[in-house]
């Protein structure tokens, strides 16, 4: 059993950063692999980027990619998301989530996450 607890959403012009931080409860954090989805108004939950048990191997979503910057510190049992030129359609409801499948590589689907966070809110104006 993990539970996930997202801190560092808020609110942020267009052209600014964020960086969120994703904190896992239990010794096994560093099994999982983790990931970021997000829900904007009246949308679908979307993958973010996701992460394997090392760090060694992420994916990106491509509206987000050579924005977002994913990585996890093992040792605090903690992922991070480094978002930069943030955009207005980046608005949403950021949250994490880890895998109980095997943790060699990511995952990309929402259904292959076990655990949630129960997201924190990113806000970018224009």
């Amino acid at each position: 059993q993990v539970q996930l607890v997202e801190s560092g959403g808020g609110m942020v012009q267009a052209g600014g950063s964020l960086r969120l931080s994703c904190a896992a409860s239990g010794r096994a954090f560093s099994r999982y692999a983790m990931g970021w989805f997000r829900v904007a108004p009246g949308k679908e939950r979307e993958f973010v980027t996701a992460i394997n048990w090392s760090g060694g191997t992420t994916y990106y979503a491509d509206s987000v990619r050579g924005r977002f910057t994913i990585s996890r510190d093992n040792a605090k049992n903690t992922m991070y998301l480094q978002m930069n030129s943030l955009k207005p359609e980046d608005t949403a409801v950021y949250s994490c989530a880890a895998s109980a499948l095997p943790g060699a590589r990511p995952y990309r689907e929402s259904a292959e996450y076990d655990y949630w966070g129960q997201g924190t809110q990113v806000t970018v104006s224009s």
